[in-house]
């Protein structure tokens, strides 16, 4: 059976009812808020395997009681008439990368109910259903009630000192005995204090030396903004987890109360968070927080406060702006930086009359111009998307209409979506006219797919068919063929052959905007998820033209050799290889996945290999089509190469300097210390004749000490299966050598080798990746990662030496984030 096509819809089973109810995650998981259940489900394959958070009704949060008489006031009309026994999902944001015990994103809901938990994936649970791991709405209640709901500011160390309520104490409590009574103001304030509205994540932010932090220092946090009736903001800080895990599914989620940030005086409906590192001795946070009452508040946060638990009352935010409106409520917010002038954001206000504004802030200057007002849609904009920093905007509301923007100076021009590819989409067919409503867009992490979600009209299905099972369905469209003109400053011709069928403005167009994705993705902090990219060069791949191939050298040629002039294929290739040591890892890795994953789609790792060695036996003899196939075979073998070479000689140069340590630690810390010694050199002595010669004089002057050196190092492999000798024959995989095999065969056994350390895996759960195919127990040194070039010097090496630094589950020849292999019929992301 053949894969489906990218793109094609997704049905659902349940509405939609309140904006921003789609959502894309940094590891491509898409989310939507469909009634009383999340539906997660994957880009690529959107009507596979999904996952699901079911909302239950939860139980009444003891604040207090009141007279009888007092039922019917004014200010409790409202509570006491409602009768909704199925709780829906009014509010979702996914987490940074990172943040989950598997280093994936954590997801908040917030029910209609007013109540937000968390929840992670089910990485090792083998089940759909995610798995509940903080209750927001209870540590909520546990701080109100210290500050015996007076919000006083308690300090946020004291308030951690508080024994927390759980869901058992709540519902074990002896009816009302221990309330007290209060009047009906008092308890419809309280329930407003304790009823959210809205959530949202916050990028990551980082310590001062996130590669090297104190010790008892979280090394990155996130900030939850939870946004009420009250007009108040709650914040909530996550630290990313010490260590890693694909096997423990108990490791408890840090989370501690930041502050109650008195935003508005009425409901807060909508927030938007933004990291602007234009600056980056001073990165800057900012949180954009609209109201009922029409009002938008721009506040600038203090990471040291923000970053560290202080025990002062000092709010970590300040107030940069007050933009109020016509009292008309605001539905949606949506921020981001200028793509040419990082220091200012654009800030895009959708508005329940169907009208949407843009703004543009100057952060340096501390000044706000408004751009234009858009009175576009009949009824509430329930989504504001922006791509190609910040120069396309997506608009949607609830009347079914959509609108794509192109941003040009100081104001928006409409334009058409261009979702057509150069391949036939054979995808399930929907009936665009049965669409009633639309509540929310997102962006794709490539930023080439927008991904909106519709209602439909039940009177327009088939109520036999469609009418019985279909609510609501996802759309996506492609948006890489816009003029968004936001990186070229010098033409680029690329080949046209074979698309006829295609303009040729489109095409370039169309190679503008995957050459801007490329370089966005070049920043060491951004998450590898190239499948929108990928997706996009295999479809134009199959129509058997240089298109691709043109594309890929241009970039090769301004990425790598910082050249705008149209190199013949042969030189860019050739001076890209001999480049190599002076190229960034992240660099590397984008070029591994390209060629992995789109010019070398259909080989696999052995097939790689014998092409490679039939290419050198045959000195040029081979057919042109193999010839082609063979310079990215070389192209990818040498870069990966490099790879290893940084990574052994990171760990030889780390070993040299290093105190001894205990085994035990060295997967239990979260920090990444040097291992695998004895297969690293065993590599070098196999690789005589292509590595360094540093590298080799670094390997000969470990030979020369190796007192600190564990035993486990030093001593044979032996077979996980049979314990007979594992020899060291390639970094990838090992056979034993057991007397009696079957067949006269004397090797039993293919074990895989750890991608990091060369070590044989042990049988047990590893990380794999789902590019190169590779495995590990052991994770990656983070300053390999972030390598800028071939740094096997001592001097280099010295910081990350006298002290452990940390370890990612991130493929150390990919960069993209590794996970635990999962069954077909489970969800699982798929960033390339």
């Amino acid at each position: 059976m053949s894969s489906p096509t990218p793109l094609q819809p997704a049905m659902l089973l349940g509405s939609p009812s309140y904006p921003n109810a789609i959502a894309w995650s940094d590891e491509n998981l898409i989310a939507v808020a469909s009634g009383h259940i999340v539906t997660i489900l994957k880009p690529e394959l959107p009507n596979g395997p999904r996952g699901v958070i079911k909302v239950s009704a939860s139980d009444p949060l003891p604040i207090g009681l009141v007279e009888r008489k007092d039922l019917l006031s004014g200010c409790l009309l409202s509570t006491c008439l409602y009768r909704d026994d199925k709780p829906g999902v009014r509010s979702i944001s996914w987490s940074p990368v990172g943040m989950a015990p598997n280093s994936g994103c954590l997801i908040a809901v917030c029910t209609t109910e007013g109540h937000v938990k968390i929840y992670r994936p089910p990485f090792c649970d083998f089940c759909a259903e995610w798995i509940e791991v903080v209750d927001i709405t209870e540590m909520l209640y546990g701080y109100l009630q210290c500050t015996e709901f007076q919000d006083n500011g308690i300090p946020s160390s004291e308030f951690s000192k508080v024994p927390k309520p759980n869901r058992k104490s709540l519902k074990e409590m002896p009816g009302n005995s221990n309330l007290s009574l209060i009047s009906a103001g008092e308890y419809a304030s309280r329930s407003a204090m304790m009823c959210s509205l809205v959530i949202s994540w916050s990028p990551l932010l980082h310590v001062a030396s996130e590669l090297y932090p104190a010790p008892d220092t979280c090394s990155s946090i996130s900030l939850l903004a939870v946004g009420g009736k009250s007009g108040k903001v709650s914040l909530w800080r996550f630290c990313s987890p010490d260590c890693y895990t694909i096997e423990d599914n108990k490791v408890p989620t840090a989370v501690e109360f930041v502050e109650m940030l008195q935003a508005h005086n009425s409901w807060v409906t909508t927030l938007s968070w933004l990291f602007l590192d234009f600056d980056a001795s001073n990165p800057q946070i900012l949180l954009a927080t609209g109201s009922s009452d029409g009002s938008v508040k721009v506040w600038l946060g203090d990471n040291d406060k923000l970053l560290k638990s202080s025990g002062t009352n000092q709010s970590p935010f300040v107030l940069l702006e007050v933009i109020n409106g016509n009292a008309v409520p605001i539905s949606v917010l949506s921020v981001t930086a200028h793509v040419q002038y990082p220091s200012k954001m654009l800030l895009a206000i959708g508005k329940g009359s169907g009208s949407f504004e843009i703004w543009l802030c100057d952060i340096h200057s501390r000044e706000f111009d408004k751009l234009g007002s858009y009175a576009v849609h009949d009824y509430v904009v329930t989504g504001l998307a922006w791509a190609f920093g910040g120069r396309f905007l997506y608009s949607c509301s609830q009347d079914n209409v959509v609108h794509s923007w192109i941003l040009r100076e100081r104001h928006l021009d409409e334009v058409t979506i261009v979702s057509d590819m150069p391949r036939a989409n054979n995808a399930t067919s929907i009936t665009r006219d049965a669409f009633d409503s639309c509540y929310g867009a997102a962006v794709s992490p490539g930023n080439l797919v927008i991904a909106t979600v519709h209602c439909f009209d039940v009177e327009k299905l088939n109520r036999m068919y469609e009418g019985r099972i279909l609510r609501a369905a996802i759309e996506f469209f492609w948006i890489g063929g816009l003029q968004v003109d936001v990186l070229l400053k010098s033409p680029h011709s690329f080949s046209i052959e074979g698309h006829f069928s295609f303009p040729e403005k489109e095409l370039t167009y169309w190679g503008a905007n995957i050459l801007w994705s490329l370089n966005h993705f070049q920043h060491v902090d951004k998450s590898l998820v190239l499948w929108d990219i990928i997706a996009a060069l295999l479809a134009f791949k199959d129509s058997k033209s240089k298109y691709v191939e043109d594309l890929l050298i241009k970039w090769l040629s301004l990425s790598f050799l910082r050249s705008h002039k149209d190199l013949p294929t042969e030189k860019v290739l050739s001076c890209v290889s001999s480049s190599f040591s002076n190229i960034p890892s992240r660099l590397l890795h984008l070029l591994n996945i390209i060629c992995r994953r789109v010019m070398l789609l259909e080989l696999d790792a052995d097939q790689i290999s014998r092409i490679n060695s039939k290419v050198q036996n045959l000195e040029g003899k081979c057919p042109a089509t193999e010839k082609q196939i063979a310079k990215w075979v070389e192209i990818l073998l040498n870069s990966e190469r490099e790879l290893r070479e940084r990574l052994v000689g990171f760990s030889l140069l780390n070993f040299q300097s290093r105190t001894p340590f205990p085994e035990t630690s060295i997967s239990q810390s979260g920090r990444w210390h040097p291992v695998g010694l004895a297969q690293m050199e065993q590599w070098i002595a196999l690789e005589q004749d292509h590595v360094r010669d540093r590298l080799k004089f670094i390997a000969s002057e470990v030979n020369h000490d190796k007192r600190f050196t564990p035993s486990k190092c030093l001593a044979t492999e032996q077979c996980s299966f049979c314990s007979a000798p594992v020899p060291f024959e390639s970094p990838e995989f090992g056979f034993c050598q057991a007397e009696n095999c079957s067949g006269g065969d004397s090797k039993c056994h293919r074990l895989l080798r750890c991608a990091v350390s060369m070590q044989v895996c042990p049988i047990t759960p590893l990380w794999f990746c789902v590019c190169c195919r590779r495995s590990a127990f052991r994770l990656t040194p983070e300053p390999l990662l972030r390598m800028s070039s071939f740094q096997v010097d001592l001097d280099s090496s010295t910081k990350s030496s006298s002290e452990a630094v940390s370890s990612k589950p991130l493929c150390s020849f990919c960069g993209i984030l590794l996970q635990r292999q999962q069954p077909d019929f489970l969800l699982s992301p798929m960033p390339v």
